[in-house]
């Protein structure tokens, strides 16, 4: 795609825009939840920062920095002066506006360059597009016309690649969920592993995964969203997390570039529940399960610990589940049907999937507790607690221990 063309696509996506309702101020509550967001800690951002997770995904730092520097030293006006993050309207300042123009640089440089290089600078381009989407809240126009040039970015990169890449529409109830394959090579069919992210992720920001440890180790990677994020909006979220996982699973027969006898499954944060879950109830057809990060029951059974999540995350949540308005007390209610040993999966039978959870020390969302529950859960099962002195070194840690734990159980 000529460099013209993308300007000419990003001036029509976002020209309507300049007035857009800002993504803080775009979930909707009930009167009396209200008063339980007042009462929140404030922090200086609404969005909960991935600085982490991002650079691990790919982002360069030093960009990462420039960019939260001008979203928080802008001039225009705030939706909420508390939260640097809520520059109205798409103009300098705003997330949305900020993100996506750092990835049109990366687009822009792609048009140079040939082979690889170019799809690792479109692929850059389409995560910081991805980050611009972020937190992919329901109704938000700016991050709706962001994901459009993250996705074709992502396609145009897959495409420029060394690697194959696959799109599969995958029959749903009628109709069809995209998910995306990366092959190494389609010499014979390879082991596959299944990845899925969070509530708050979409499936085109693991292409640095495949890059650096699946594709080097032969393996296929295989990604699908989490119900009502991304190419699976069209499906609220419910207690059967795992539904589209197990459609996509019933299609891999089909799929001649794949070994469908041996599936592995690499979850991060809520991906991680869905995964854990399917393992209880497809155990002949998975090979190994890793869950990093992932919540399976601690804080879904616990309504005030949920209750006292950032106002970002408690957004999503209702997204999500398609509430409007929310009404926080009966949401955190609601999720105690998430727990997987609440739906009587965990500590209540052992699955013969092999399953390595892991989550680093202090993390709120997935404690240790849960790893243990996963692990005793299964009859080949490992929980690990990564320390947390050191977090970049931690997130390389954790995926070294899932490559390791598929490799064993996959190539064995």
């Amino acid at each position: 795609m000529t460099e013209e063309h993308n300007k000419n696509l990003s001036e029509q996506l976002f020209s309507k825009h300049l007035q857009a309702k800002e993504t803080s101020g775009l979930t909707q509550y009930m009167p009396s939840s209200l008063s339980i967001l007042e009462n929140k800690p404030q922090h200086s951002w609404y969005r909960n920062l991935r600085r982490l997770q991002w650079i691990w995904q790919g982002a360069d730092p030093i960009e990462q920095d420039q960019v939260l520097a001008r979203i928080s030293s802008s001039e225009h006006s705030r939706s909420n002066d508390e939260w640097l993050d809520t520059v109205m309207g798409f103009r300098s300042g705003n997330w949305a506006y900020e993100w996506t123009h750092a990835g049109m640089v990366h687009q822009k440089r792609a048009a140079d360059l040939k082979g690889d290089e170019a799809a690792e600078a479109l692929y850059k381009a389409s995560l910081y597009f991805s980050i611009a989407a972020y937190p992919h809240i329901k109704g938000d126009n700016l991050s709706l016309q962001a994901q459009v040039l993250a996705n074709k970015a992502y396609e145009d990169a897959s495409h420029a690649s060394k690697y194959v890449f696959k799109q599969l529409n995958v029959p749903y109830k009628g109709k069809t969920v995209q998910a995306n394959l990366h092959l190494p090579h389609t010499e014979r069919p390879l082991p596959v592993v299944i990845v899925c992210a969070g509530l708050d992720s979409v499936q085109t920001d693991m292409w640095k995964l495949f890059l650096d440890h699946l594709a080097p180790n032969e393996f296929a990677m295989l990604t699908i969203d989490m119900p009502s994020v991304g190419k699976s909006s069209q499906w609220t979220l419910s207690e059967d997390t795992s539904c589209l996982h197990k459609a996509l699973l019933d299609y891999l027969p089909q799929v001649p570039f794949v070994d469908h006898w041996k599936v592995g499954l690499l979850g991060f944060r809520f991906g991680g529940n869905a995964l854990v879950r399917l393992s209880f109830l497809e155990q002949d057809r998975i090979k190994a399960c890793v869950a990093i990060g992932s919540p399976v029951h601690d804080i879904l059974a616990n309504p005030e610990k949920l209750t006292n999540m950032s106002k970002m995350y408690i957004d999503v949540l209702g997204s999500r589940l398609g509430k409007s308005p929310v009404d926080i007390q009966s949401l955190t209610g609601q999720m105690s049907a998430w727990s997987l040993r609440t739906q009587g999966l965990l500590a209540a039978r052992r699955t013969n999937v092999p399953m390595l959870a892991i989550s680093l020390e202090g993390d709120p969302v997935a404690p240790h507790s849960d790893n243990k529950l996963i692990a005793m859960s299964s009859k080949v099962g490992k929980a690990v607690k990564i320390p947390s002195k050191n977090l970049s070194s931690g997130y390389q840690k954790s995926l070294n221990l899932a490559i390791d734990w598929l490799l064993e159980e996959l190539k064995s």
